[in-house]
């Protein structure tokens, strides 16, 4: 292995020229416990998206091909994942746009060459058009038990600009194929604060979506990504954002509804009913370790994190492992700074018992400390119960006050 320091540079396209994880200095812990697939192909990119993906339609897609150099990298990785996988999540992209026999492949390269622990949550991205029994019982058979349904919005006028091309319709079907094969675990994704949205249409959307009864629901405020169609549309004047305020409401009137419904808020944009927070996003939130595969997927593992490069043509041409970039390793203050970050996150906060060991290190601690106070003087973050966490009003200014804090 390669000194981590000699592996830094900060041209990411000077690390993807020769780095693969076999070069990153990951032995001596417990492993990851997570595993992320990225699957980059979509039948049309969304203006808000800025995941790594692309357009392949048609006879010539190299859907194939990746599915080949995918099972190529599972096999590849299967050494460095030591301990039974808890979670697995397939996103993109979108993943279900593989046919089923790649499917069948895929699955069957993951039971056969990766630990996998009983009670495994699998989750898998779903678009509503392109759900269809054959597809979900290969999926069924070969261990998925939760879908994450791209819904955004039901309403046409909201989708369109988005460029979101699904039939609305076709959420309630997507969700009815979905449990009529076995899958009850379901999460839809839902978008507020896009452009001509107000709050009584905010608040359709959110009836629609609690009528579909799924176990778990995401609510996203719309981001304005660097380097998005949607982003230009915004700076040309073509599409306005929703005023700040609205968009509060919203979020607010999120909270109360969902809770009238019986989900519990247990992240910043996550809500599910008891019992069903999503195992994989915990992870993210808990600094945990993940295993990533396919182009564009990013990964965290002994307090490193990296990706593999985002372009499917260096990814088909370099193996078994792909080349990676971004490869970054925090020094302790920053460690620190992530922890209490992603912590914060989860509406039960951070343990105060935890979070004075964590003002214990780093070179930061006394500034950290005090920055809390200010907060908490300030109504934005409380102490409860042996916890650190946001109160409601936190919660609408949360980048704020996670920045002032880091």
């Amino acid at each position: 292995m390669i000194p981590l320091a000699q592996l830094t540079t900060s041209d990411p396209r000077l690390q993807a020229l020769s780095m693969t994880a076999s070069d990153l200095p990951l032995a001596g812990g417990p492993g990851p416990r997570g595993l992320y697939v990225h699957v980059p192909f979509c039948v049309h990119k969304c203006h808000y998206c800025d995941f790594y993906s692309l357009v392949e339609t048609g006879p010539d897609s190299r859907r194939p091909a990746f599915t080949d150099r995918l099972i190529e990298e599972i096999r590849a990785a299967a050494p460095r994942v030591p301990c039974p996988l808890q979670t697995i999540f397939v996103g993109g992209g979108t993943p279900t746009l593989l046919e089923p026999g790649l499917w069948a492949r895929l699955l069957a390269a993951i039971r056969t060459h990766l630990p996998l622990a009983p009670g495994l949550e699998f989750t898998v991205e779903a678009n509503p058009d392109s759900l269809e029994p054959e597809l979900l019982d290969v999926l069924v058979r070969g261990g998925v038990n939760r879908l994450s349904i791209g819904a955004q919005s039901f309403n046409p006028r909201l989708l369109a600009t988005l460029e979101r091309r699904h039939d609305p319709a076709n959420v309630r079907r997507a969700v009815g194929l979905a449990r009529a094969a076995g899958i009850t675990n379901v999460n839809l994704d839902l978008i507020f604060g896009i452009p001509g949205q107000d709050l009584d249409t905010w608040l359709a959307d959110l009836d629609e979506a609690v009528s579909l009864e799924p176990l778990h629901l995401s609510c996203y405020s719309l981001m304005y990504e660097p380097n998005t169609p949607l982003t230009a549309r915004m700076r040309s004047g073509a599409i306005r954002r929703v005023d700040e305020e609205v968009e509060a409401a919203m979020y607010e009137a999120t909270i109360d509804r969902l809770h009238e419904a019986g989900f519990e808020h247990y992240e910043i944009s996550s809500w599910a009913r008891p019992g069903r927070a999503c195992a994989h996003n915990l992870l993210y939130w808990r600094n945990e370790s993940w295993w990533p595969l396919g182009p564009g997927a990013a990964g965290h593992v002994e307090g490193i994190r990296w990706k593999n490069v985002p372009r499917l043509g260096d990814y088909l041409r370099v193996g078994p492992l792909p080349p990676i970039t971004d490869v970054e390793q925090l020094d302790e203050d920053g460690t620190v700074g992530e922890i209490l970050m992603l912590g914060l996150r989860l509406t039960e906060g951070i343990g105060e018992a935890q979070l004075r060991t964590l003002l214990a290190r780093g070179r930061r601690g006394p500034q950290r400390a005090s920055a809390i106070e200010q907060q908490v003087a300030a109504g934005l973050l409380a102490r409860r119960d042996g916890f650190l966490r946001f109160t409601r009003a936190g919660l609408l200014l949360a980048d704020t006050v996670l920045a002032e804090v880091l």
